[in-house]
């Protein structure tokens, strides 16, 4: 018999806490995972129902349901957390992709690029500072190769991503002084139905053992987090073998 009261089933006081933004699928869902055996998670994303059921799967776990870029919403939904005993790191892994050459690309869908993948990024990042300073927590923002080098068809996109690299420079610099860590972690391309809209826009099959599996981005993710307190993995980019 399962004795409870020798066994107590772990909380997010007795665990460091982590948010994932996109952790219902993908990345952030492996991200997720990785992180479960020793992180209390708060898993973010927009489908409640999803998310609950997930979490429901790991042995601590909360959800935070809000459209990223409703930023009054963003805010109440951080407070509704209660991170008085601080938060231990935040992964941006929601975003998305925008295809197109420059000519092709209308100013919606450069608005919207830099809305979900750096405007978006940045305010929940500067709402999330103070709990962050408590508990010298890590920030990791899952870039893109493209945010080290631009890809023709992709000018949009390849913007944002550079400018997601730009945010955390900065914000690197900012916050070293309060002891919060910034990675950018970098993969090539990786399995996930984001890879598929790629394929399927570029005319080429989807072959999945070309790419990066998502467990393996998550390791990065991992060792940012889990680096002892005088280290911080910056940058680094991760591609397939």
């Amino acid at each position: 018999m399962n004795d409870s009261s020798q066994n107590p089933a772990p909380t997010s006081t007795s665990r460091p806490a982590v948010l994932i933004t996109g952790a219902n699928r993908g990345i952030g869902r492996a991200v997720a995972e990785d992180l479960a055996r020793d992180h209390h998670l708060i898993l973010g994303g927009r489908d409640e129902q999803a998310l609950t059921q997930a979490a429901a799967q790991f042995p601590s776990a909360e959800v935070f349901v809000a459209e990223l870029t409703d930023y009054a919403a963003v805010a109440a939904a951080v407070d509704a957390l209660h991170l008085s005993a601080g938060l231990a790191g935040v992964v941006h892994s929601a975003g998305i992709l925008a295809n197109g050459t420059v000519e092709e690309s209308a100013p919606e869908q450069w608005t919207e690029s830099f809305e979900i993948n750096v405007v978006a990024v940045a305010e929940l990042t500067r709402v999330l500072l103070p709990a962050l300073r408590r508990a010298r927590g890590t920030v990791v923002m899952i870039n893109s190769g493209s945010g080290i080098n631009a890809v023709r068809t992709r000018g949009a996109y390849s913007a944002s991503k550079f400018a997601m690299r730009g945010l955390a420079d900065s914000l690197r610099a900012e916050e070293r002084d309060n002891g919060v860590r910034v990675s950018s972690i970098h993969p090539g391309r990786v399995a996930t139905d984001m890879q598929r809209q790629l394929r399927s826009f570029e005319g080429g099959e989807y072959q999945e053992e070309n790419y990066l599996q998502p467990a393996s981005v998550a390791a990065a993710v991992g060792l940012a987090l889990r680096l002892p307190e005088d280290a911080s993995l910056e940058s680094v980019s991760i591609r397939p073998r």
